[in-house]
């Protein structure tokens, strides 16, 4: 069974990208359509990525790292249904929901870059297609059953993305040469990474929480808090206010601290696995909430020495990240010892700095 809805903006319809007479159809399992444009949440129009009527961009404070690609991130909830929200579980969007995430690379002459932020590619309606090049568009879908993960790749002319289960691959080269295979995932894939609680092995968002989109939207121009946004258009309208809620940092701004902006880095990269209830066996939990020195990696030997340790000590030794395991599995792309596992064929230099800024200016000794 499948069934088509348009849903018409209350406020700030100004505020959104260009619109017209295309439906949102939402597909049930076993009826996966192999194009993306018969989703209807984004699609190709003259030149431009468009964002469909009533359909969300959002933005996240810190986002995972993927090779280098940004993300044109939207959600869509069926008529008349709101998410909800509370202090344990966060954002929940009820079944029926579309959340898609569309990876790419801003372009300059033919050649991608690898830039942290730019803004050149956005057009007043959405992306440009002459500066972008896309490579995949995920669609996270909210079924009675739960969510599932349903990976397109766009094809070599960007006119369409199609349905690839089984996932797929990309040879890519960055302005500065650095050539590398990218992966897209398969559904299985999604699963992995989407599953924050090992014991219930339920599928889950990882990125619309409070306190990831707590934040202002920096795309196309939308410059009120999405949270607050969320609320004024009748898909969160009950929500603490905005100021009252937490806040990642953003990992590449001098505005939050240094110790901020590392957590929130590892929050986002590693949390998913590494808590309390993930699919981590090291008994090392890096989400945000994480308060214990020693369950964060502070002297903490690994439970089974090997590949993965590096021939290093402790997952984070104070005042040395070159001698933390932390660091050396950031850094790695050897298989039995990169971490995340999942998701990138390159090394985030700048992350990397980041996280070892933060462990060399930790004070202490092991």
């Amino acid at each position: 069974m499948r069934y088509l809805a348009t849903w018409m903006c209350l406020l700030l319809s100004g505020c959104l990208p260009h619109q017209d007479e295309t439906v949102v159809t939402f597909f049930n399992k076993g009826e996966f359509p192999d194009r993306l444009s018969e989703w209807g949440v984004v699609y190709v129009k003259a030149g431009e990525l468009v964002v469909n009527k009533g359909v969300i961009p959002y933005d996240l404070n810190t986002s995972l790292f993927t090779d280098y690609a940004h993300k044109l991130r939207t959600v869509w909830l069926p008529p008349g249904s709101t998410a909800t929200y509370d202090s344990l579980n966060d954002i929940k969007l009820p079944p029926g929901s579309i959340v898609s995430k569309t990876f790419y690379y801003p372009r300059q002459a033919g050649e991608l870059l690898n830039v942290a932020k730019s803004d050149l590619q956005y057009s007043s309606h959405g992306l440009d297609m002459e500066q972008v090049r896309l490579i995949e568009t995920r669609l996270l879908v909210h079924l009675e059953s739960g969510w599932h993960g349903l990976p397109y790749v766009w094809n070599d002319s960007q006119t369409e993305a199609w349905l690839e289960v089984t996932g797929a691959t990309a040879q890519l080269t960055l302005k500065d040469e650095q050539q590398f295979t990218y992966v897209v995932p398969d559904s299985n894939q999604c699963q992995e990474c989407h599953v924050d609680n090992f014991t219930t092995g339920v599928m889950n968002l990882l990125g619309i929480k409070s306190r990831h989109i707590n934040k202002n939207n920096s795309h196309f121009n939308t410059s009120k808090n999405q949270l607050v946004y969320w609320q004024e258009v009748g898909i969160l309208p009950e929500l603490p206010p905005a100021h009252t809620l937490p806040r990642n940092a953003i990992w590449d701004s001098p505005m939050d601290t240094l110790d901020h902006r590392a957590r929130s880095y590892l929050d986002i990269n590693c949390a998913h696995c590494h808590n309390p209830n993930g699919a981590d066996t090291s008994a090392l939990f890096l989400d945000i909430s994480e308060s214990d020195p020693l369950r964060l990696g502070m002297c903490k030997p690994p439970v089974a020495a090997g590949q993965g340790s590096g021939g290093r000590l402790f997952g984070i030794e104070p005042g040395n990240a070159e001698g933390s395991i932390l660091t050396f599995r950031m850094q790695s792309l050897d298989l039995n010892a990169m971490m995340p596992e999942l998701g990138r064929s390159t090394v985030h230099n700048q992350g990397v700095r980041l996280i070892g800024n933060w462990i060399n200016a930790l004070e202490g000794e092991c």
